[in-house]
């Protein structure tokens, strides 16, 4: 129980310095959105009356008074669920903005965050099962050597192939011109059609730290004391690498797939942005563009608390799948 209260309080404790840092990292940044709004609509004058300049934040709902007020403001709006108006998308609200972005990441992140674990921890396994065999070389030399090739080489690769030159795929978007958001047959597949490109450029890169780290822990593993007494008792080899290396190699994965869950409300701005995927990445980009600081300030909290989330919930699966750990916070 100690080691789960200990847990409870870091992740309170790390959810307020969050918050805060959240709070001050937009405001420490120089330029007025106020100001960079006025100067584009004035054109080549650049002429901002002072009166206009008020009028615009007032309008935009821009932070007024002293930094304490504005963060017992802030805190208080945190609590009530209010975000503030978007200056990129006004006057749509920050809370309109991001859940229509919600879904397109969580489903083309999420997905491919779940099928990278399981493949890239089962195909680890696999290598360390049949470590020293031509089995362990091609996996472990295969992944990586696709580590090692930039990560927007193989999208716009894949842009190029698939969609440019054999035309099997839409090069860019979240759905065609023909199609409307909503639950119908053929916004679906369109949707699929225009994920398959940015799914397979994340699969192709996402398994290669699963199987790396799975491999490694798991070949450390089967060589402790414990793992050559199960041997020197006659146990199948199966059996061993399974139930005693797999189980414990498996424990520092946990925690990257918790943190890398968590991380999926940021979204993944260079894949969204190579293909135009209208996720939180994109939108994310496109806030630090425009100086959008109410939709940076709500992007960076919800990433930040996902992942701390993430990881409070690996604290936990950790003490239950390794009471050692229990025994060694309470000692």
């Amino acid at each position: 129980m100690t080691y789960f209260l200990r847990r409870a309080g870091f992740f309170l404790a790390t959810l307020w310095a969050a918050v805060t840092l959240n709070f001050l990292i937009p405001r420490l940044q120089p330029g007025d959105p106020a100001q960079a709004i006025l100067s584009r609509l004035s054109g080549k004058t650049g002429v901002v009356s002072p009166e206009q300049l008020a009028a615009v934040r007032k309008m935009l709902g821009a932070p007024d008074g002293n930094l304490f007020t504005q963060y017992w403001d802030y805190l208080g709006a945190l609590a009530h669920g209010q975000f503030g108006l978007s200056y990129t998308y006004y006057p749509y609200s920050v809370s309109h903005v991001v859940m229509q972005a919600v879904p397109w990441t969580l489903v083309l992140v999420g997905v491919t965050q779940i099928l990278s674990f399981i493949v890239g921890t089962l195909l680890g396994a696999w290598a360390a099962y049949r470590r020293n065999s031509r089995v362990d070389t091609v996996i472990t030399l295969g992944s990586t050597f696709v580590g090692t090739l930039p990560f927007f080489w193989i999208a716009l690769l894949l842009v190029f192939v698939f969609a440019i030159t054999l035309n099997w795929f839409p090069e860019g978007g979240g759905y065609g011109g023909g199609s409307s958001p909503g639950w119908t047959w053929l916004f679906f597949s369109d949707a699929f059609q225009h994920s398959v490109l940015p799914a397979v450029a994340l699969l192709v890169t996402g398994p290669i730290g699963w199987i790396i780290g799975m491999r490694n822990n798991m070949v450390q593993t089967l060589g402790e004391d414990y793992a050559r007494l199960a041997r020197a008792k006659g146990l199948p080899r199966r059996r061993i690498a399974l139930t005693y290396g797999a189980r414990i190699a498996i424990l520092p994965n946990v925690t990257g797939f918790a943190i890398a869950l968590g991380g999926i409300l940021g979204g993944t701005v260079l894949v969204e942005s190579i293909f135009s995927y209208p996720g939180l990445g994109r939108l994310l980009l496109e806030a630090v563009s425009n100086k959008d600081f109410p939709l940076m300030q709500a992007l960076f909290l919800f990433t930040t608390v996902g992942v701390l989330i993430a990881n409070f919930l690996a604290d936990i699966a950790y003490g239950f799948l390794d009471p050692r750990v229990r025994r060694t916070e309470a000692a």
